[in-house]
Order: structure tokens, then C-alpha cells, then sequence
């Protein structure tokens, strides 16, 4: 179960794992409810005291040309939404021959628009659509990522691909995913790519069904847009928000009753927060700290969510 719930998500239908989560939940609830099951939500707080490290991973092919604009206004979007310190955000191909030598000096708090298309125009593409290959290589084998990447930051990887990723050095997903939870403690992933043809506004083959992106930011419970949308920068700037801290929580179902609502932070019982039943939002009235796990245990009524 990961933190994060592109950009912080939660973890839902998730069981708390402490033993006497269920007999503090009964404790508290009515006698006159009758109830059998116990839905957790959950998510861990992101950690970003030590800054975030950014990495665009953008196919270069012919049929992207059309979508420069769109990517660099999502880009600026993002560097409107992140906090005024401690980012760094670079670009490369999803080619892992040219991520290897990619040796662009990265965008920081300050830089502009303008910067961030000369960086655009300056990615080092090729014709691979490996964008997890890309990833590996840039970090692992390439030199010039050491020279500004952190070990003790976190790491935001926005996919940015209208075909499916094409990796040979990670067969399965789940093989990329074990790497980079190895690489750092904290990791926050996003794609912009084609969605399945009954769900994408302009994509009529499942061909070009970007399912081991897909499958890789579901994993991070991270964001997935649409990239026959006609405008990223709203997508984009709601995936920043993963790096601030979450003030509050959406619940998935409706609780039987208030009282059975019972907030737990780092398996701890936690008593600073409200509940708005008319949103069915928790609100922290102190934001847990970073790197916590929160979890709300509560009874609900039926498999309806939300």
C-alpha cells in the first residue's frame, strides 16, 4: 500500500493490519447497527522537506507533433503548482540510446516557459518508445543524473506517450515498479497517454492502449490523463497536488454511523480531525505529518461507493 495517493492518492478497501482496529470500531458504534463490514481508507502522507525530483518522460515520435503545445503548457502548469523551493525538473526521451547521453541541466524555481521549451527542443530523441527503459537509463547507467539528482528527494515521473510502452529491460510492469520503490523512498508517477478505445476521446485502436503506463501509475496510485484531451494543464496541475500534504480525505462510502468513524495515524488512534457529513470528507484540523500513514476505519452498508 502506497502513499501516495499525476500526482496523492488513497488506498481504498485496504484492511488496517492492527489487531484491535475492529474492537475500537465496535466499541464506539451504536447497538442498534447492525453491521459486517469494515472499510478502511487509506494513504500515506508525502514526504517533500527534501525537494522533489522531477523527470518528463516524453515520446518524440512523429505522431506527438502535434502535441508540443498542450505538453509545454501542462509542463508550465506544473511548475505553477509546485511549491517555491526545492523542485528540480528535467526532460528526456522515451529512448533509452538518448536518455543514456541526455545532459540538460535541470528547470528550477524561477525558470519560464521559454526555458522549458529550449529544453524541450533540446531532448536527445530517437525512435524507441521505451519510456521505463528510458527511465533505468537515465538514472542508472547515464553520468549526468548524478550531477542533480538526490537520493533523499522524492521522485515524480510523468510518462508522456500516445503508444504503449515498448521496454525490453523490464519485461513485466511490476518489475519497473520493484526497481524504482528500490531507488527511492518516495515515488509519485503520472502518464498522459492514450486511454482504451471505449474510454478515450480520440483513440479508436487498441493498439495504441498505453496499458503498462497505465498499469505502472495505478501501481503508485498516481494520475492517468486523457492525451486526446484538448487541455493537460488542469490534469497536470491536479497530479502536482500529490506532493502537498493531504488536509483532508474523500470517504469512499458513507459510514452507518459518525460513530464508528475512528482515524488512526502510524496505527495510533488520532483525535485532531471533523467529519462534514454532507461531503463525507474527514478534515484534519492537524495535518498528520509527512510520511505518515493515516488510515479511516468505518463501518458502512452495501458495495456502493461513492
Amino acid at each position: 500500500m502506497w502513499l501516495l495517493c499525476f500526482l496523492i492518492g488513497c488506498a481504498p478497501d485496504t484492511m488496517l493490519h492492527y489487531d484491535k482496529v475492529e474492537e475500537i470500531v465496535v466499541e464506539e458504534i451504536t447497538e442498534e447497527i447492525v453491521a459486517e463490514n469494515i472499510w478502511v481508507d487509506s494513504f500515506y502522507q508525502p514526504i517533500t522537506s527534501n525537494g522533489i525530483d522531477i523527470i518528463w518522460v516524453i515520446d518524440g515520435s512523429g505522431s506527438m507533433s502535434d502535441d508540443k503545445e498542450r505538453l509545454l503548457l501542462g509542463i508550465e502548469a506544473m511548475m505553477n503548482s509546485l511549491p517555491e523551493s526545492g523542485w528540480r525538473l528535467a526532460m528526456i526521451s522515451t529512448d533509452e540510446d538518448g536518455s543514456l547521453i541526455e545532459d540538460q541541466f535541470p528547470l528550477v524555481p524561477g525558470d519560464t516557459y521559454a526555458e522549458a521549451e529550449d529544453m524541450y527542443m533540446r531532448i536527445r530523441h530517437g525512435f524507441k518508445e521505451a519510456g521505463l527503459d528510458s527511465v533505468y537509463a537515465y538514472m542508472e547507467l547515464g553520468a549526468y543524473s548524478e550531477t542533480w539528482m538526490r537520493p533523499d528527494a522524492g521522485l515524480l515521473i510523468v510518462f508522456v506517450s500516445d503508444e504503449d510502452d515498448q521496454s525490453t529491460t523490464f519485461i513485466h510492469a511490476e518489475d519497473f515498479n520493484d526497481w524504482a520503490e528500490r531507488e527511492r523512498n518516495n515515488v509519485y508517477i503520472s502518464s498522459i497517454i492514450n486511454l482504451p478505445k471505449d474510454d478515450s476521446l480520440c483513440n479508436r485502436s487498441e493498439h495504441f492502449y498505453g496499458e503498462r503506463y497505465e498499469s505502472v501509475t495505478d501501481y503508485f496510485n498516481g494520475t492517468v490523463l486523457d492525451i486526446c484531451s484538448e487541455d493537460w494543464r488542469a490534469g497536470v496541475a491536479a497530479a502536482s497536488n500529490q506532493l502537498e500534504p493531504k488536509e483532508n480525505i474523500q470517504l469512499t462510502h458513507e459510514p452507518m454511523d459518525t460513530k464508528s468513524l475512528t482515524v488512526f495515524v502510524d496505527g495510533v488512534v488520532y483525535t485532531d480531525w471533523h467529519f462534514d457529513d454532507m461531503k463525507n470528507v474527514v478534515y484534519f484540523d492537524i495535518i498528520p505529518p509527512e510520511g505518515s500513514l493515516v488510515e479511516i476505519a468505518y463501518y458502512y452498508d452495501g458495495d456502493t461507493a461513492i
